[in-house]
């Protein structure tokens, strides 16, 4: 089984990156269940405006979405700004909105069968919406989301801590960081022996 991670920090390479710094902890995870994966960070490449799968005139997305294919799970990793997701990861939903036009033989979108998680940090509240928001936007692309297919971290209101910064991960976080990991990877697995039927 494979992973992608798409990192919507707004800091491209080599800034560093709370989101990034979570993303990272969750492929780890995804490691010790026998995932491979790969990070790729939306602000050190060209991804168009648009709700197409290619928007042409050197768009990057086109070969991300590749590697996406390539992958039974898809981990998005947000920081929340103003109580939303990252207007990259904003970005990322709308060229997602193009696979609802691309399907296999039987019909399904090429995204059924595939599963996601959500990763969010901030230094407000807010997970909860951020991950909501995400959720609704990946079921209707077509994936498919385990029980506890988020992991987050909220630094106190008012205050600049930021999650990279921390001595050492909070319990908490690392404990639903390991079942999502879990829960995540046991159903990609479930739903690549039982594929979805087509409608």
């Amino acid at each position: 089984m494979r992973a992608l991670a798409l990192v919507c920090t707004l800091n491209a390479s080599p800034a560093r990156s709370s989101s990034h710094h979570l993303a990272e902890q969750v492929m780890t995870e995804f490691e010790r269940h026998g995932v491979a994966g790969e990070i790729v960070r939306i602000a050190d490449h060209d991804v168009r405006p648009g709700v197409e799968v290619d928007m042409g005139d050197g768009d990057a997305w086109p070969a991300i979405r590749e590697k996406m294919l390539a992958a039974d799970i898809l981990l998005i990793a947000t920081p929340i700004w103003l109580g939303h997701p990252s207007s990259l990861c904003q970005r990322v939903l709308e060229r997602l909105d193009g696979e609802l036009s691309e399907t296999d033989d039987q019909g399904r979108p090429y995204l059924y069968g595939k599963v996601a998680a959500v990763a969010v940090v901030g230094n407000e509240d807010g997970a909860h919406k951020v991950s909501a928001d995400l959720f609704q936007g990946l079921d209707d692309v077509g994936f498919s989301l385990a029980p506890g297919a988020v992991t987050y971290w909220v630094g106190e209101a008012m205050q600049g801590t930021d999650y990279q910064d921390l001595d050492e991960t909070p319990e908490t976080v690392a404990s639903t960081t390991r079942t999502l990991a879990a829960n995540t990877v046991h159903l990609a697995r479930l739903l690549a022996d039982h594929p979805y039927p087509a409608s």
